[in-house]
């Protein structure tokens, strides 16, 4: 089954059980998806529907950071627990020290020197870990051992 039957279904049962977290980030993701095959004008790959489920998921993230600076103790619980329906379709994060590694098998491979190739190693490492780690995080791991040469 597509990640994408698998929303619409799951919606279903989310709107049977009457679950309004499970049923709102569903819903989100789904008409994200349908936007993006709108604008593309084609049916989306697995690969896309990952990308924007992580979207998706980023979004809670940095609206759960902006909630607890506002001291929005409500809003914080419910972007919360919609992220953790969210994370469900997602792949498990690679840890740190995962990016590390893998970002020096790609630094060996590009024959990165120095920090003014990271244009050459991020694009090979992102697609490496793409729907497993966050740009962010990729970005200064490589930074940092980009450093060090």
């Amino acid at each position: 089954m597509s990640l994408k039957e698998q929303l619409a279904n799951d919606l279903k049962d989310a709107i049977r059980q009457r679950d309004d977290s499970r049923k709102i980030a569903i819903r989100m993701s789904i008409s994200a998806i349908k936007n993006a095959e709108i604008e593309r004008g084609a049916a989306l790959s697995e690969a896309d529907i990952l990308t924007i489920v992580s979207r998706e998921a980023k979004q809670r993230r940095e609206s759960i950071a902006e909630f607890e600076k506002a001291d929005r103790r409500d809003l914080v619980e419910k972007e919360r627990a919609e992220l953790e329906v969210l994370q469900s379709y997602l792949p498990a994060q690679v840890s740190r020290d995962e990016i590390a590694e893998a970002a020096r098998e790609v630094i060996a491979e590009v024959g990165a020197g120095g920090p003014r190739d990271k244009g050459k190693v991020m694009p090979v490492l992102i697609g490496r870990l793409a729907g497993r780690a966050e740009g962010r995080e990729i970005n200064e791991v490589v930074t940092e051992l980009l450093a060090s040469l």
